[in-house]
């Protein structure tokens, strides 16, 4: 259960860099930085809701439509159509893990449906858990990047 609860300290603490933007610095990117806040918050929702599917292919991922606008590789500077304010992430944030901790939880032990690699095969993740632990270390560098563009003016 030490997995569930890192994945709820890494979101509390998202939550909490969050509620300190300004509404008018969501979509600011300062200089040094190749995204904005709104698209940290964005990506760190699609990843959970891509990695959920991909380990637990039963999981249907929630707000499919925002995938384009924050998978990896993605960029502010190419986004088209309608994208969700920061208020509206931020909600989907907050309600994300009492949907996915019920799916994962009681499956930590068991292998994932497809595995994670990273990189050019350096690590394989192949367990529901490996994937949850991987998700917790990836929210708390975007984390990081958040709190890191918030101070900027």
């Amino acid at each position: 259960m030490e997995t569930i609860q890192q994945l709820r300290l890494a979101r509390m603490h998202t939550i909490g860099r969050l509620k300190r933007v300004e509404e008018s610095k969501w979509e600011v990117q300062p200089k040094g930085f190749n995204n904005n806040i709104l698209w940290h918050a964005g990506h760190i929702f699609v990843t959970v809701e891509q990695f959920v599917h991909q380990c637990i292919k039963s999981y249907d991922p929630v707000e499919p439509d925002w995938n384009p606008l924050f998978i990896d590789g993605s960029s502010p500077d190419e986004w088209e159509g309608i994208v969700p304010t920061g208020e509206e992430v931020l909600a989907a944030l907050r309600a994300q893990l009492e949907r996915v901790i019920p799916v994962v939880e009681s499956r930590l032990a068991e292998k994932a449906a497809e595995p994670l690699i990273i990189g050019d095969d350096i690590m394989t993740i192949d367990s529901i858990e490996g994937f949850v632990q991987f998700l917790s270390w990836h929210e708390g560098t975007h984390s990081g990047a958040i709190n890191a563009m918030n101070i900027f003016e």
